[in-house]
């Protein structure tokens, strides 16, 4: 058995510049360049292996990896059952139905007869099986949202993000196959062989994850509003209150919802908070 652990992450594409960052926000010391294949974290008995995307998930299956980070469509599309350790929160998009918009198709159910292109054909199959609508799926690589303009299909299956491709190409989409985003995926045999190695990196990259979404909130406020302001801060859990070296005055400390401080704030003021400060924090570990 290898005594350093490999993690594969994709070397091109979408899922890089964020996996990186996570990487190193999780206090992972390592270099990447251009033209490196293995980068060799420094503080920790980890190797980074950077392969094709489309490698990611054959690398960790075999066990060449023990670990790899790829997109949930990408692990529906390649059919191979792996143990899912968590989504990563980046990444999201999905994968949807569309059709040209002069058409008057508005259902995926009205497909059912027609030519449907894309380039995830195994998921495309197993998402009309399943509902039983009969459609021919017609495999294409690249530029999948020409196909009806190009006469080669009637509807596509595409990764859509915000939607403004389709709308260039004067498509609308009438349903989704499959929600996706950065996945971290084992092996299955390092999973249960190495399983407190994994768990010490799945930690790392969770508290980061966790902490990303939140705000650590501080303020003063008298000791006879603490029961309103409690009732205002959906904290972690109940908050934390320190007494003030003028009497009747306490400090509360609590951790937020990222997107719930900027709301929060005038409420808080006007149930009795001042000196209220807004903290990033690093990380959060349960």
């Amino acid at each position: 058995m290898r005594d350093r652990l490999r993690l594969a992450i994709p070397n091109k594409g979408r899922l890089v510049e964020p996996t990186l960052g996570l990487l190193h926000d999780a206090g992972l010391v390592f270099e990447e360049h251009d033209r490196s294949l293995v980068a060799r974290v420094q503080n920790f008995d980890l190797d980074i292996l950077f392969v094709r995307t489309n490698d990611v998930i054959e690398f960790v299956g075999d066990g060449v990896a023990d670990l790899g980070v790829t997109g949930i469509d990408l692990l529906s599309e390649s059919g191979v059952d792996l143990p899912r350790i968590r989504t990563l929160g980046y990444g999201q998009c999905r994968l949807a139905a569309a059709v040209p918009a002069d058409t008057p198709h508005q259902a995926v159910e009205d497909l059912a007869g027609l030519r449907v292109a894309t380039a995830h054909p195994n998921t495309a199959r197993r998402f009309f099986a399943e509902r039983q609508i009969p459609v021919e799926v017609v495999p294409i690589s690249g530029a999948v949202e020409v196909a009806p303009r190009l006469g080669l299909a009637d509807a596509i299956i595409d990764l859509v993000s915000t939607g403004s491709t389709l709308v260039m190409n004067g498509l609308r989409p009438i349903g989704d196959v499959l929600a996706s985003e950065a996945l971290l995926v084992a092996n299955p045999n390092a999973l249960s062989r190495r399983a407190e190695a994994l768990g010490a990196i799945d930690t790392m990259l969770s508290a980061v994850i966790a902490a990303r979404g939140r705000k650590y909130l501080m303020m003063n406020a008298p000791a006879s509003r603490l029961s309103v302001l409690e009732e205002l801060l959906p904290g972690l859990e109940s908050p934390s209150v320190i007494p003030l070296a003028h009497a009747g005055m306490i400090a509360i400390h609590s951790v937020v919802d990222a997107d719930a401080v900027w709301g929060l704030l005038p409420r808080l003021k006007a149930a009795g908070a001042s000196g209220i400060l807004v903290l990033p924090i690093e990380k959060i570990v349960p």
